[in-house]
């Protein structure tokens, strides 16, 4: 039965997008193309300005651009910001 559960809770995180503001530094890995220092770098981003206003804002983090936008659009939310 825990086998069953685990399987449903990753299978639900894999389609799941992952918010920004939210999200701790496991969470921002499952991001493709996010490692450790890309994590590092959301985390500490979110330090300084308290949330993301949007996704796109992610183009102000050091080493995320267009690019990675572009494929990863669908895969991360920006929720509950409120500046």
């Amino acid at each position: 039965m825990k086998l069953l559960l685990l399987l449903v809770v990753s299978i639900t995180l894999c389609f799941a997008a992952v918010d920004i503001n939210k999200a701790d530094k496991a969470e921002l890995m499952s991001i493709k193309g996010v490692g450790e220092a890309k994590a590092d770098a959301i985390l500490e981003y979110r330090k300084k300005h308290d949330c993301f206003e949007n996704v796109d804002e992610l183009k102000e983090v050091k080493g995320f651009g267009k690019k990675f936008l572009e494929k990863n659009r669908d895969n991360v939310t920006a929720n509950g910001c409120k500046k």
